[in-house]
């Protein structure tokens, strides 16, 4: 495609005007990708969370799964877009699971709390204004 492009603009591969044409085109199509993916996010979320409502889910946890819904999107989105650009997206993918692994192993409590609140959430032992008591404490949730 680029080579097309090229002969359309007189262009010579490897000179400086092809080089700025080249980048330039990789610029914009990644510019692109990214206000048509982040809109496409947007949409999908917002269907994703009007299905769930339909569906009457809890209140919390269509909260939790739209939000968890739209950053995925959003990450694979934002991948798309440095890939475009011409990172070499194998050995940055390598980092972000380790840097996953090591955050994981850093925050080891706080993720089995998390991991209890979804379980909560899904299992939904208690619904959104129930009153609870346990352990000496009471309240609404």
């Amino acid at each position: 495609v680029m080579k097309e492009i090229d002969e359309w603009f007189g262009l010579n591969e490897g000179t400086i005007a092809g080089l700025a044409a080249e980048i330039g085109i990789r610029l914009a199509t990644a510019l692109l990708i990214l206000f048509v993916g982040f809109w496409l996010a947007r949409q999908l979320s917002k269907g994703f969370k009007k299905i769930l409502v339909r569906r009457e889910t809890d209140e919390s946890l269509t909260t939790f799964l739209t939000s968890l819904t739209s950053i995925g999107l959003k990450v694979m989105v934002i991948i798309s877009v440095i890939t475009q650009l011409g990172v070499e997206m194998t050995s940055f993918v390598a980092l972000l699971g380790a840097a996953g692994l090591a955050i994981g192993m850093a925050f080891s409590g706080t993720l089995s709390n998390f991991a209890g609140g979804v379980i909560i959430l899904l299992l939904k032992p208690f619904k959104v204004g129930d009153y609870v008591q346990t352990q000496g404490e009471e309240g609404v949730v």
